[in-house]
């Protein structure tokens, strides 16, 4: 008694076509992960940062450098 053979999705050309451009876009999504998103970026004195706006202390000079002097 011999067994039916039972055809492979991959033997149909759309399943393969398919595979392949997911393959693909798996390979630049992570490719893409790897580049840019390695490690956190983490700005200087944050916690400093983060505080004294949470906390409402007023910002120091560069902000009065943007106001203007009436003529």
């Amino acid at each position: 008694m011999s067994q039916p053979d039972s055809p492979s999705p991959w033997r149909i050309p759309l399943v393969r076509e398919i595979g392949i451009i997911l393959l693909v876009k798996l390979v630049v999504l992570l490719t893409i992960k790897h580049i840019w998103f390695t490690a956190p970026t983490v700005p200087d004195n944050g916690t400093v940062r983060v505080s004294e706006r949470l906390l409402g202390t007023p910002p120091t000079s560069p902000a009065s450098l943007n106001e203007e002097e009436p003529r």
